[in-house]
């Protein structure tokens, strides 16, 4: 198998830097000052085990690669708000042997947040969920850092929308040689929907930091429990932290390598590159949509969801809005909302 890494930031970066360390055949797939760097200097992933530079195949787009390989396994680790454009893109490139992606090809969803992979079923017929535990950075051009140690994280992996299949297991296989644990369940959407709430903290530290306070913590449990509630009344299953806690058991540490201190997850990092965007549409904004859809009130996640796109559109610093700021924004909103009720 080739894999093609759709979105060579944090995530696809250090799947792509893993698998091609374990000699998989691997394709890089960049934009901007990325792609620049990459091509430039290569991929320079750091682990707790050092860092090394891969001189990878790396393109901006399909046509640099059309047609594609009938073996090629398609990995899509943009945010989610870049998944239509990209998945447009690619679902209509043409295979070697006739046909299209879309049609032959398998596409991996390793992305935060569960709307992507309708979004994929559209335009592929072969659809697999990926629920991603990993570590990991990118702020700076051309290089990858991954702080999970001795596995570089953890990443459930099945069907869309359920079940397992050979190419499952095989992708799986490739990612256990290549430093991940790699689970294959036939119910991965359950894992993540679990991921979707724990990402609801995203919003709270791109706007306000690291989650190092009671007050950030207690708001954080606000999201959490609409989160929960709007789950409930939906229907949906979500893993529980004992069965989280139990798939990891010890096989991933997740502190900094370095020992420096922690700094924000991939929500946080948009706001530090300026990017003008930000996924709270498809974490926090999942809350608010599966709200309005059952009839329960979310307005903590409403505003942590508005917060978080604010900040990216008119490219405010991370974390420049203090704890003690950001609840008396949610409290008035959510007064707001027992008000209308």
């Amino acid at each position: 198998m080739r894999y093609i890494i759709v979105g060579a930031g944090a995530v696809g970066g250090t799947i792509g830097g893993r698998l091609a360390e374990s000699g998989h055949d691997v394709v890089l797939v960049a934009r901007g000052a990325h792609y620049a760097a990459l091509r430039a200097a290569g991929l320079r992933l750091t682990t707790p085990e050092g860092t090394q530079v891969h001189q990878l195949p790396v393109v901006q787009g399909p046509d640099e690669l059309t047609p594609l390989r009938r073996d090629d396994v398609l990995v899509l680790a943009v945010k989610t708000q870049d998944s239509t454009a990209a998945l447009d893109a690619w679902s209509a490139c043409p295979v070697t042997g006739g046909g299209t992606a879309g049609e032959l090809l398998p596409l991996v969803c390793a992305q935060n947040g569960v709307e992507s992979e309708r979004l994929a079923l559209r335009r592929f017929r072969r659809v697999h969920a990926m629920c991603v535990w990993l570590p990991a950075m990118h702020i700076e051009p051309g290089a990858v850092s991954a702080a999970g140690t001795p596995l570089s994280g953890m990443l459930h992996l099945g069907r869309y929308p359920t079940g397992t299949d050979e190419t499952t297991r095989h992708i799986a296989a490739d990612l256990e040689k290549s430093s991940f644990l790699a689970p294959v369940v036939p119910d991965v959407m359950r894992w993540k929907y679990a991921k979707l709430l724990s990402n609801l903290a995203n919003a709270i530290e791109a706007v306000s930091g690291l989650l190092t306070s009671d007050e950030g913590r207690a708001l954080f449990a606000r999201a959490l429990a609409e989160g929960q509630a709007v789950l409930a009344a939906a229907g949906i299953g979500a893993a529980g932290k004992e069965e989280q806690s139990e798939a990891r058991d010890g096989r991933i540490k997740f502190d900094p390598f370095d020992g420096s201190e922690r700094v924000g997850g991939s929500s946080w990092q948009s706001l530090d590159r300026g990017t003008g965007t930000i996924e709270a549409d498809y974490l926090n904004g999942e809350i608010a949509l599966l709200g309005r859809l059952h009839g329960i009130p979310t307005p903590v996640n409403d505003t942590l969801q508005r917060l978080a796109n604010t900040f990216a559109r008119e490219r405010r610093a991370a974390g420049s809005m203090t704890v003690g700021e950001l609840v008396q924004v949610v409290d008035a909103a959510a007064e707001t909302t027992e008000v209308a009720h």
